[in-house]
């Protein structure tokens, strides 16, 4: 989390993770817009279906398809 102060008087006003942020500060008044830099990230999402040499890693575990 990232520390908010205010933009005039420096007051501690929120510690927080945000993409755009409008607060006003109780001390001076001062209406405090920020925006961040880079958008937030996730955690990287696992494949779906691993491959490895051609096969799947996701065995069947004995059952088999029905006939078509």
């Amino acid at each position: 989390m990232e520390i908010v102060r205010c933009g005039q008087c420096g007051r501690k006003l929120a510690e927080a993770e945000y993409s755009r942020l409008a607060i006003k500060c109780p001390r001076c008044g001062t209406m405090n817009e920020l925006k961040a830099c880079e958008p937030l990230t996730s955690a990287p999402r696992a494949p779906d279906q691993e491959v490895y040499d051609g096969k799947t890693n996701c065995p069947l575990g004995g059952r088999q398809t029905s006939p078509s």
